[in-house]
Formats: C-alpha cells, sequence, structure tokens
C-alpha cells in the first residue's frame, strides 16, 4: 500500500521494532499507576540526558466518528493547539520558549498523540498546558476558532489530494472494508463533513472522547516515579473521566473476491497497489506476516526488487508493507511501473513470485537476514526518549494492549516464528479476507479535589539544565586524511560521513546530475561485489551505508554497530574506493533516475525548484542547476560509465576528503581501523579543481514566472534572491531573523497566511546552506482561489520587516530563548551529534562551536539582528516562480504589477 506516511510509519513501527531475539536484550523499564478518575500513566526512568519525553494519548481517533461526521479527530488536534480556557495562545509558543524537541500532535484510525520533549525545568510548565488542554478546553473554543482550524485542516487535505497519487488512500479504504466499517474513511475526513461541522458537534465530541479515563500519559527520560506521581496528581487529578465508552472489537472483514479499479491522475507513471486485510495488531499472525511483507518487498534483498527493478528493469519502485491497526490492518504492495513497460506484464512477474512463496514459504536464509535486519532497527530505535523513540513504544503497548510492554511480547513472537509459520501465515491472509460488542462495568471513577489554582496562570520556568556536548578531537591518516571525532558512548554504534568538496556545483563542465548519479552507483556495485551483494552484506552486519550529494559536497555515510565495526569498514572502503560503474547497473539505475525526474516535473515543490535557481543565478553559475541536483533527462541519458569513472577519480580522492566521527569508539581506534581501509589511498596526479562559486548580481527588480498545471487545487508559490553563505560572520544573525519572518511555526509569515487567513497549511521563509551565494526563499503552498492575494501578503511582509514593522525586542528574545533553551534537547542522538561535527568542519567554525553556542547567541546585538534583514531581503531583488491552474490564477497575479510576468513549461522554456 501507498499511503506515503501511513504504510512507511507502519513498517518502521511494527517492523522495524519487533525482532524477536532482543526481547531479553532489549528493556525499557516503566512503572505504572492510574489516578482515581482513571487516568493511566506509564513513567520510564532516563538519566542519559536532561530532558523528559512526555506523550499524552487519547485513545480516540478516525474509527470512532461517524459517517457524515468524519475528520472531527483530526480537527481536534488542531483544535487542541489553539489555547485553553487558561492560556489564550498558540500552545507551541512557550514551548519554543523552552527548547522542546520532537514537538507535534498527530491523530491516525485509532488515537490521537500530543508529545513534545522538555528540559526538566519545564516539566511542570508542559504539564500545566496538557492538563489545561485536557481538562480547561471547550471554553475556548468559539465559532471563529473552529473556522479558523477548519480553513487551514481543508488546506491540508488540498495540499495533500494535489500530490501525485493523493486520492489513491481514500479509494484503498472504501474498497478494503465493508459498509459499516470504522475504517472506510481518511483520517482527515471529507470537505463536506468539515462544513457540516457545528460548533455543538465539535464540543460534544470532546467531551465524549477526551476525559482522563480514556487518556495514557507517559513520562520518559530524566524524571523518577515518586516525582511523576506527585506532579501528575498535581496536574491531572482533578479533571473528569468522562462518559463510559464501548470498545469495538477487531474486525478484520477478510474479502475473498477480487476487485480492480482504474483511475487517472496527473502522474508520471503507472502505479499498481494491492492490499489485503489481515489480522489486527498484537497477533501471532501480524508478526509472522511482516516478516513475509519484508521478505517479498522490503527492500533491496527482497524477491520482488530483485525481480522487478534489478533483473528485469520492469519497475522503478516496488514496496511490500503492513499499516497495522487495532480492529484491522492492511497488508500492502505497492510498484511504480517503469514507463515504456507493460503494466500486465509487471502484474503477472508479482504473480509468479506471489505463487512462489506460497507455494514454497521463506528460507532460512532469508528468515535469519530478515530477522537480523529488524535487529540493528530495533537497537537504534530506543536511543531517544521521544519523538519515535521509548515514550512512543511505551504507549503504543498501554493504549493499544493495555501494556507497555508489549513491544516484548512482539519481540517474543518475531523470535518464534519459523518458515512453517511465516508460510502458514501467507497462507491464511495473503492468498484470498464480524462485529461483537461487549459491554463491561465501568469503573466508579472520581475525580480528586483540584490542587492548582488555575487563575494564577501558566507555571514559570526559570531554569534551564547545561548542555551535555562531547569535546571534539582531531587526527590524520597516514595518508593526510583528516579525521573528527566527537564520542559518544552511550549506545554501542559508529556512525561516520566522508566528506568531499563538490556536490551539485562541481557538474560545471560536465552533464548535469553527474555528482548525484555518481554517488547513487557507488553502491550499486563493486569490483568484487554486486548490488544485492553488497545488500545482503549490510544486513548481516547490521550496518546502514548510503551516498549522496548535496549542493556543495557529496558525503558518504556509514552507521555501524559497534561489534561490528572492523568488517563495516571494510565494507565501507569497498564501496568508496573501488565502484564497478558496470554498464548493466548504469542502465538499471538510468531508468530509475529518469523516472525520478519524471516524478519531479508533475510535483508542484520539485517544480519550482528545479525551476528557480537557474533563473536566480543565471546562465554558467556553478549554482545555476535544478536544486533537485538529479540533472536533466538529457544529461542523464547521455551519461556514460566513463563520466561516472572520471568524476570518481576527480573527487571521490583522499586529499580531498575528511572523515566525521561519532559514536562509540576512541580517537586512537577509529584512526587504527580507518588506516587500515583507508592508510594506503593515494591521490592522482591530476591537480584538485573546485567550481568557483563567484558572487552573483541580484536582479534590479522582480521577475514572475507561470508553470501551468491545469486542475492544480493549491498553487506553489516559490520566492527567491540570492543571500549570504552559510560561512558568512553573520550567520547568526541572519537565522534570527530568518526565523522571525518565517522559520518557526508562530512566523510572520505562517501566523499571516495560515493562522490568520487559513489560506494555506504552512507558509515558510528559508535559508539554503552554501559555501558561496546561497539562497532566501519565500515557500508558500496556497488554496488556488487565494493566489494573488497571497503573494500581495508575500511581499508586504517582506517589506514591512524592513519599513513600517521592524523586528522587536520581544521577536528577538522569543528566537534567542528558543534556540538557547531546546539545546540540551538537540544532541540526544549519535545522528545529531554527527551532524553537529559535519556543520563545525563544513563551515569553519570553531571546536568549541556547540559548547559555546549559547554565549554566541545571547551576545547577538538587536540593531545587527535588523541590519540582516536588511541585508538579505530584497523585495525588488525577488524572483518569483508560481506553478498552479493558471485559467483561475493567472490574471489575478498579472494584476499585481509585481514584475515583467512570463508563462514557462517545467524546463523554464518561454511559452508566452
Amino acid at each position: 500500500m501507498r499511503k506515503t506516511l501511513a504504510f512507511a510509519i507502519g513498517l518502521l513501527f511494527m517492523v522495524g521494532r519487533t525482532f524477536a531475539g532482543a526481547a531479553d536484550a532489549i528493556d525499557i523499564p516503566f512503572e505504572k499507576f492510574q489516578l482515581s478518575n482513571g487516568l493511566t500513566v506509564v513513567v520510564h526512568e532516563d538519566r542519559k540526558a536532561p530532558v523528559v519525553a512526555v506523550g499524552v494519548w487519547y485513545h480516540v481517533g478516525s474509527k470512532d466518528e461517524r459517517p457524515g461526521k468524519t475528520g472531527f479527530a483530526h480537527l481536534f488536534e488542531h483544535l487542541m493547539f489553539q489555547g485553553s480556557e487558561n492560556f489564550r495562545d498558540e500552545f507551541f509558543r512557550p514551548l519554543e520558549q523552552v527548547g522542546a524537541t520532537d514537538r507535534n500532535g498527530t491523530t491516525n484510525a485509532d488515537r490521537t498523540n500530543y508529545f513534545e520533549t522538555v528540559p526538566t525545568t519545564a516539566l511542570d510548565m508542559t504539564l500545566w498546558l496538557e492538563s489545561d488542554r485536557m481538562g480547561h478546553l471547550l471554553g475556548a473554543i468559539d465559532q471563529k476558532v473552529l473556522d479558523e482550524q477548519r480553513g487551514v485542516v481543508q488546506n491540508e487535505k488540498r495540499q495533500g489530494d494535489n500530490e501525485p497519487y493523493g486520492l489513491a488512500y481514500e479509494r484503498i479504504l472504501r474498497a478494503s472494508f465493508p459498509e459499516g466499517h470504522p475504517y472506510r474513511w481518511d483520517t482527515i475526513g471529507s470537505m463536506d463533513d468539515l462544513n457540516a461541522a457545528s460548533l455543538d458537534d465539535v464540543k460534544q465530541w470532546f467531551r465524549d472522547y477526551y476525559g482522563a479515563a480514556n487518556t495514557t500519559v507517559v513520562l520518559a527520560g530524566d524524571i523518577d516515579a515518586a516525582t511523576a506521581k506527585e506532579k501528575i496528581q498535581k496536574y491531572f487529578g482533578a479533571i473528569g473521566s468522562g462518559p463510559p465508552l464501548a470498545r469495538r472489537e477487531a474486525w478484520v472483514a477478510p474479502r475473498t473476491d477480487s476487485s480492480r479499479d482504474v483511475a487517472q491522475d496527473r502522474v508520471a507513471q503507472v502505479r499498481i497497489y494491492r492490499s489485503w486485510n489481515v489480522p489486527q495488531r498484537y497477533t501471532a499472525d501480524l508478526s509472522r506476516l511482516q516478516i513475509a511483507a519484508a521478505i517479498l518487498g522490503g527492500g533491496k534483498t527482497s524477491r520482488l526488487y530483485e525481480r522487478l527493478i534489478y533483473r528485469e528493469q520492469l519497475a522503478d519502485s516496488v514496496g511490500v508493507s503492513i499499516e497495522p491497526m487495532e480492529l484491522a490492518s492492511l497488508f500492502g504492495l505497492d510498484v511504480d511501473v517503469k514507463r515504456g513497460v507493460d503494466p500486465a506484464r509487471v502484474e503477472q512477474v508479482i504473480a509468479e513470485e506471489w505463487q512462489r512463496f506460497l507455494d514454497k514459504g521463506p528460507t532460512e536464509e532469508e528468515l535469519k537476514r530478515v530477522k537480523t535486519s529488524i535487529l540493528a532497527g530495533v537497537v537504534r530505535s530506543v536511543e531517544k526518549v521521544g519523538g519515535a523513540g521509548k515514550a512512543r513504544t511505551l504507549a503504543e503497548g498501554q493504549v493499544y494492549n493495555d501494556d507497555p510492554a508489549s513491544y516484548k511480547a512482539s519481540l517474543a513472537r518475531l523470535d518464534a516464528a519459523t518458515v512453517a509459520d511465516v508460510h502458514n501465515a501467507a497462507k491464511n491472509w495473503i492468498a484470498r479476507g464480524d462485529y461483537t460488542l461487549v459491554v463491561e462495568p465501568f469503573a466508579d471513577y472520581k475525580a480528586a479535589p483540584e490542587s492548582v489554582d488555575r487563575s494564577k496562570g501558566l507555571p514559570t520556568v526559570e531554569r534551564f539544565p547545561d548542555l551535555s556536548f562531547p569535546a571534539i578531537e582531531r587526527g590524520t591518516l597516514r595518508n593526510g586524511i583528516e579525521v573528527v571525532l566527537a564520542r559518544r558512548t552511550s549506545l554501542p554504534v559508529v556512525q561516520l560521513s566522508l566528506q568531499f568538496d563538490g556536490g551539485y556545483a562541481s557538474d560545471q563542465g560536465r552533464k548535469l546530475g553527474t555528482a548525484s548519479f555518481a554517488m547513487a552507483m557507488l553502491d550499486e556495485g563493486t569490483r568484487s561485489l554486486d548490488a544485492l551483494q553488497i545488500a545482503k552484506r549490510q544486513e548481516e552486519l547490521g550496518v546502514g551505508i548510503s551516498a549522496g550529494a548535496g549542493l556543495d559536497a557529496t558525503a558518504v555515510s556509514m552507521d555501524a554497530l559497534k561489534a561490528q565495526l572492523k568488517p563495516s569498514l571494510a565494507l565501507f572502503a569497498e564501496i568508496v574506493r573501488h565502484p564497478a560503474f558496470a554498464s548493466t547497473d548504469l542502465e538499471r539505475v538510468r531508468g530509475l533516475w529518469l523516472s525520478g525526474i519524471a516524478q519531479e516535473r508533475t510535483q508542484p515543490v520539485s517544480i519550482a525548484l528545479r525551476l528557480l535557481p537557474p533563473l536566480v543565478y543565471g546562465e554558467g553559475h556553478p549554482y545555476a542547476i535544478p536544486l533537485t541536483g538529479s540533472g536533466t533527462a538529457d544529461s542523464i541519458r547521455a551519461l556514460t560509465a566513463q563520466d561516472l569513472a572520471d568524476y570518481h577519480r576527480d573527487f571521490i580522492r583522499p586529499d580531498n576528503a575528511r572523515i566525521m566521527v561519532a559514536g562509540d569508539t576512541t580517537l586512537a581506534e577509529i584512526t587504527r581501523e580507518l588506516d587500515a581501509v583507508f592508510g594506503d589511498w593515494k591521490a592522482p596526479s591530476a591537480v584538485l579543481k573546485k567550481p568557483a562559486v563567484d558572487q552573483v548580481v541580484q536582479p534590479s527588480r522582480p521577475r514572475v514566472f507561470l508553470m501551468d498545471r491545469p486542475g492544480a487545487q493549491q498553487s506553489l508559490i516559490l520566492a527567491g534572491e540570492t543571500a549570504p553563505s552559510s560561512r558568512a560572520k553573520n550567520y547568526l544573525e541572519i537565522g534570527t531573523m530568518n526565523t522571525i519572518l518565517g522559520g518557526s511555526f508562530t512566523s510572520r509569515l505562517n501566523m499571516n497566511l495560515r493562522e490568520d487567513k487559513h489560506w494555506a497549511y504552512g507558509v515558510r521563509s528559508l535559508m539554503q546552506s552554501a559555501e558561496g551565494p546561497g539562497l532566501f526563499l519565500l515557500y508558500a503552498p496556497v488554496q488556488t482561489d487565494k493566489t494573488a492575494e497571497s503573494v500581495r501578503e508575500l511581499i508586504k511582509e517582506a517589506r514591512d520587516i524592513n519599513g513600517a514593522r521592524p523586528i522587536t525586542r520581544e521577536e528577538i528574545d522569543k528566537v534567542r530563548n528558543n534556540d538557547i533553551r531546546e539545546l540540551p534537547g538537540r544532541f540526544e542522538t549519535t545522528t545529531a551529534v554527527l551532524g553537529a561535527v559535519v556543520d563545525i568542519v563544513r563551515n569553519g567554525r570553531p571546536d568549541d562551536y556547540v559548547q559555546t553556542f549559547k554565549q554566541r547567541v545571547e551576545g547577538q546585538k538587536e540593531d545587527d539582528i535588523r541590519a540582516a534583514a536588511r541585508e538579505v531581503i530584497k523585495p525588488d531583488a525577488l524572483t518569483w516562480v508560481i506553478v498552479g491552474d493558471l485559467a483561475k490564477i493567472e490574471a489575478g497575479v498579472r494584476a499585481l504589477n509585481v514584475g515583467e510576468v512570463k508563462v514557462v513549461d517545467a524546463d523554464g522554456k518561454p511559452v508566452r
């Protein structure tokens, strides 16, 4: 199934978390208790960082809605961010001020959750906020607030529907589940139902489902159970339990007959979806089917990938995954058919491989390999307390299975799964598909007396924990390659990034896309290993190796288990130093790449990112290329193996390399092991030539370029101009200025177009990182009938920040406080530490940059921040690219008289 987020997340959370061999090794200790009002609380103590992950999980989702009243659960996710009776403001504001990370809310068919990771000293404030919106919300919801958020949600729906294949998931749900089944509609609901929702309807929904007895609170991190119990009782104890609720029984509704639909959309290629109804969460057969999904289509070593993509090259992508849910799950297949290939042939191959699996089942080698691969994911998933880490794992078990330790049983089920078990589950469920209501006595819950005087307002946070970040160490290999290490021993992993100067900009004088394509080819085969052997070896070692390119650099990265460091580095070096660039691999990847470019040309954001840089930088500049880095169809068709080998010789070389490392190793150990695989690597005799990314001349007046996308439900507005390098001395002031204008949820742009006018789901300004002149961008996907009005507002905001509404001290303090206070939670993971090291090295920052970041932020002068706004934001130099239905938007845009207007095609060529 391809619901871009739902199915991917389902696989990560149900497959990536359930390696049973780790049932004993993976342990998340917790204490669980219940208040007298029925609120369930789970506490996990982890003193690794001075932060606490807070998760509030309401056991209500779109399955609890009724036909004609869909979308309520997701609508409330938005409403509950808009303030409560005792805090009449956006809930993100105080969380930003204390440096909260991993903060958001999400809704699916079965639950709604809110989560944030906050400094320990901000826990009281956070619990006050969460309890106030749980127990004191309805007085803050009026018709104006409802209409505003209804508009935001509808724009979110338009944005999703506007994407290629955006309506596929709704069709899949309607076809998969019978009339009366609560999974027949998408979480976001329908436009008609959202428009029909009255204020009374919405408030009754909250009274029914958001009581204490239907809620689980999880606290994970720098806290113990005794402290948690006192704080939870204080803030949540007086909240009412809510009414008794009927819980639906599992209703898998397996189907016996095949059915088929054909639909049309504005997409680049045929995509085939296929789905089966399978058992609900926490069942043995679902665990077994997760293994089957990985073997059939879970990655490069899967049967369908090997046949459809690697061997016969009939498709550009294939995936088999499971969307796990509480009443039933969906087992899904999706395939992007290569253009020019008969879809019937692809379906024939799928049928052959499916039947082969149903006839003989998996092999012992496949079973072992998939379990090993999953184990690596499990080990890494429990590093964080927040986000997708330990707090979420405990909450899922409690909400869905009344047991926070349910992950252990899931791991055990996977460990116990045999070849025969997986084979039988497949024959029972994916070879061909009742409602009982049980009413149990409702506990006699009673609310405790109110213990908080909420009239005093939000508790203040006066203390913030200090940052913990490892010291940077530097060494050198015997051939001169610099090694930069930040040692972090909390998890037995070692991550490294081998960085080379170059990137997309090094395509200058070559065929566009060469850098990205060459890096993508590194793991497609070496002199001694083919692509599938490389993929299998990675799974055997539990290592992840990837390569890619950015604007100014290319990198090969590795994420290895410490116990497998030596063989992992051997494989890593083989990939870096000895790529084969074999013609068969080249042609296979070329086909995938051309399909990717075709996809880019159907997606509004990608279209704009391809068009804008050449217009801003001008012909001949190294940055005057599609910002996706993928090149053009013509340039990719012309690429040869020699082109790739030449690029590898010219840029992937030891005198152009630096190695950044983070994780559980010492400088002596990692230098020794790297020397063993890279120390004898010698640079070629040819002089290294790096692209000259000189300054460019700003245009003297605005320009507007329109591209037609008939039938588009939204217009994508992207405006840009050149901006200072990310190495500029005043990069901090520039960043602060940008955050105020459009770099955060509560920025001027987002509050204007999303929150005040609800014309868009999200509006941003961005600073593109670049060694030369970067890009300052205004990004706004807006509803079609507000395109011209949105452009007008963007221009007004860009002028006002240097005119009628200069940056205020209050805005500066908000950004400054957030930048400082989120620091303790920013570097919880090894990946985050490595990212900081890469930033320090590539941008020439001092080694103590992170440790001194607080002083640097505090040292910013208000006048310097306002000066940065004047330096960067030049409305009369902006180049505008607008992608939308020109029949509906062109006249309005021309009437603005922003500047010269041209209509161009997807390649930037004038149409009129």
